[in-house]
């Protein structure tokens, strides 16, 4: 298998766009490292021109493995010593799933931001206090939603979207295949406490994008459905799921989640988005395009009243990083709405609820 044969390590390879932030201006710190997107969000954070101060995990080993990848940082002694060292202005979390609320609350509590691998949250409770204590603060509750701002393609298609070449928007259809690596997996993984469900996890990437693409942040779920459809060994894991939702200006969107990539695959995930629109479409191949010698990745087709066409998109970088970047220094809301991301987690967790009740919220 490729270098991005999984999902859980993936670190995109473009250069990720300009830096935004000089040097000492953004510090940062990696505390929480059990899922490997932390590498991601790290190596974005440092494209942006953001110093990492310092790591911290209570296991020594996912911490050496971190300085190998970015030897620049020190090792914090406690999560303490980051929470109560001024400089620090944001920290970065990639913890089990369940926990990174709670990371998240004492982290705002002591005056910094807060970058957390997706899920951001895995309960509707865990969801009103964030938004109490990021309207008490002022600070940033971000949730890292990879599967759009870590994917030039994704990217590139809000910028169509939004430029109206495809008309009014009707239709968001997502298939959001992963690879399971079982045996590569944390006990956590199998969870369904710990990682919230399938739809509320990788779901989440999903109903966020659902949400761009259509321009509202509010919808309602017609159907949804989990299950463990072909790993009995596991009964807590929800290999597949899926849900159909109406956005509150009549969009319509669809996902698909699963964890059956082959193995013959050579990435970790065929994603694939396509938003149909009054004046044309858009099929977004973020991780691999096998029509194409060479299986390229991020590659954007595009039809409108003009013809076709074919947009790659691997190098045009990530402007999601630089712009929070400038957020957390400015207290702006360039890179992604506050608001947004607490839609983006609620609605996964409307359609994880509605799955696993069999109603709808």
């Amino acid at each position: 298998m490729s270098k991005h044969a999984t999902g859980y390590d993936y670190v995109p390879d473009a250069v990720g766009g300009e830096r935004s932030v000089g040097e000492g201006e953004l510090k940062f710190a990696a505390a929480g490292l059990d899922h490997g997107h932390i590498y991601a969000m790290t190596q974005g954070l440092l494209n942006a021109g953001a110093s990492c101060e310092y790591v911290w995990d209570p296991d020594g080993r996912r911490v050496e493995e971190f300085l190998k990848r970015f030897p620049g940082a020190k090792v914090a002694d406690s999560l303490g010593r980051i929470l109560e060292d001024p400089s620090i202005k944001l920290v970065a979390n990639a913890g089990v799933p369940a926990r990174r609320f709670d990371m998240g609350e004492a982290v705002l509590n002591a005056g910094k931001n807060f970058f957390v691998d997706k899920p951001p949250l895995t309960t509707f409770e865990q969801l009103e206090r964030a938004r109490a204590i990021v309207s008490k603060t002022g600070l940033k509750y971000m949730p890292y939603f990879a599967e759009r701002i870590h994917n030039e393609a994704a990217e590139k298609a809000v910028e169509i979207v939004r430029g109206g070449r495809i008309g009014r928007v009707l239709q968001i259809l997502i298939m959001a295949p992963h690879r399971l690596s079982k045996d590569s997996r944390p006990e956590w993984f199998f969870d369904r406490a710990e990682y919230g469900g399938i739809l509320c996890d990788i779901g989440s990437h999903q109903f966020e994008q659902m949400l761009e693409f259509s321009g509202c942040d509010s919808a309602v779920i017609n159907y949804a459905r989990v299950a463990n459809m072909n790993n009995p060994d596991r009964p807590g894991l929800q290999d597949f799921g899926e849900a159909s939702v109406t956005m509150d200006n009549g969009v319509s969107g669809y996902c698909r989640v699963d964890w059956f990539t082959p193995d013959g695959l050579p990435v970790w995930g065929d994603g694939r988005t396509f938003i149909l629109g009054t004046g044309g479409y858009i099929e977004i191949r973020k991780y691999i395009d096998f029509s194409r010698p060479g299986n390229p990745p991020q590659t954007l087709y595009v039809a409108d009243k003009n013809g076709v066409e074919m947009i790659d998109c691997f190098g045009m970088g990530f402007p999601f990083f630089g712009r929070f970047a400038r957020d957390v220094v400015d207290g702006t809301e360039t890179a992604m709405k506050q608001s947004h991301a607490f839609a983006a987690a609620e609605l996964a967790l409307a359609a994880q609820k509605a799955a696993e009740s069999g109603r709808a919220r």
